[in-house]
């Protein structure tokens, strides 16, 4: 508590009541049949609301959630393509890839080539350019196609 016992109190509705001696909202909190719970200490005085503790910690928690999955969404998507890929499943993963790009997201494209399929890097490099090719929605290269040892990757975003 702050030495002088004073704090900021905040209804059930969200409205600011006033600046109260912690007693006081105590008292307030038992005549409505509310708890008092703590919304943040790190101000001075700290500030405390009126309502049911249980669903207070729920707003929270879900509050965290939904950022949480936002923050999820900025992570980019990965479409991987093999070498020896039939023409049907490359369009099918093009429709997906257009359908994350319309969504704004960042894509990253790889391509891993495995055993005797290194030695064929300019096969691999035009099956690549054929799949940004089948793309609907145009594309702005955040990472341009780039050999690594492992295969092609790259990075693109809606234009």
């Amino acid at each position: 508590m702050t030495p002088n016992n004073q704090i900021r109190l905040i209804d059930e509705n969200g409205k600011f009541i006033g600046l109260l001696s912690y007693k006081e909202a105590l008292e307030l909190a038992k005549q409505k049949n509310l708890d008092l719970v703590l919304k943040t200490a790190k101000t001075s005085p700290p500030v405390y609301q009126l309502g049911d503790r249980n669903k207070i910690k729920y707003l929270k928690e879900k509050k965290f959630k939904k950022l949480k999955l936002k923050e999820k969404q900025n992570l980019p998507k990965i479409i991987r393509l093999g070498f020896n890929e039939g023409i049907h499943d490359i369009q099918i993963k093009a429709k997906k890839t257009d359908e994350f790009l319309e969504e704004n997201r960042l894509v990253t494209i790889e391509m891993r080539l495995k055993g005797r399929e290194k030695a064929h890097f300019d096969l691999a490099e035009k099956k690549m350019k054929d799949f940004i090719n089948l793309l609907k929605t145009p594309v702005n290269f955040t990472q341009p196609l780039k050999r690594i040892p492992m295969g092609f990757i790259m990075s693109i975003k809606k234009n």
